[in-house]
């Protein structure tokens, strides 16, 4: 029987401790709901191991299949080229699949939410609440609209309005968009980091969170980002094509 794919989630990787202690907190998520597949992790840049070391590892153990992850939340600059770039590098006797990053998915507004109500919102609370969805931001204007696509969806479903704000690159920030929504009469203002771990950009986002009303945490280890992971895992592995580049 053939062996599944190995899957490589790829982080990018902070100097900050919480970045790494998150990344594996999920890692060890999506193991316990697949414990038939094989999940390592890898990383661009300041934690170990790297994504080059992993990858030199699993060859030299004579894994041949390997589904790489970008652990992203838009389509930017990291998962076009510094991925693509690692994984052309890779040793030639492994196939290696790059999967799709992880958003937009319907799973990551239900975690959005899901940190909502875990900061001390209800259900009950949707219709008079705006909310600040902010993101790390970037200079990819594909990434930048996706996050405006996001904002508008969720706006959809019940919020009493819903504005993208951005940590870096882009405006507006996330203490303009809290001021925006005062400014439309919303009854609260809660902010959404629509980040995966905590580090230099999500602390700006909550600085800029002062003047709102709740704060939610970042999307972490919550189950929905894992089943999101596997859902990639998924779409990628069948079939396995040949290694990057070739």
């Amino acid at each position: 029987m053939r062996q599944k794919p190995v899957l490589l989630v790829i982080a990018h990787g902070s100097r900050d401790p919480r970045h790494a202690a998150t990344v594996h907190a999920l890692v060890r998520r999506v193991r316990s709901l697949r414990p038939g597949v094989r999940v390592e992790t890898g990383f661009l840049d300041f934690n170990i191991p790297s994504v080059q070391g992993v990858l030199e590892s699993l060859a030299a153990e004579g894994v041949r299949d390997v589904v790489a992850l970008p652990l992203l939340l838009t389509r930017a600059f990291h998962a076009k080229a510094d991925i693509p770039a690692v994984l052309r590098d890779a040793p030639p006797q492994l196939r290696i699949r790059q999967a799709e990053v992880l958003g937009p998915a319907p799973l990551l507004l239900s975690a959005l939410e899901r940190r909502l109500y875990e900061a001390g919102l209800t259900s009950a609370d949707k219709s008079s609440t705006g909310v600040v969805l902010a993101s790390a931001g970037s200079t990819d204007p594909e990434a930048i609209a996706v996050i405006a696509d996001i904002a508008r969806e969720w706006w959809h479903t019940g919020w009493c309005a819903v504005r993208p704000a951005f940590a870096s690159a882009a405006l507006p920030r996330t203490e303009d968009a809290v001021r925006e929504l005062r400014a439309l009469g919303c009854e609260r203002v809660a902010v959404a980091p629509y980040v995966l771990a905590p580090g230099f950009l999500p602390d700006r986002i909550a600085r800029g969170a002062a003047g709102a009303d709740v704060l939610a945490d970042v999307l972490g280890a919550a189950p929905e980002v894992a089943r999101v992971l596997l859902e990639r895992y998924d779409a990628a592995r069948v079939p396995v094509l040949t290694a990057v580049g070739a």
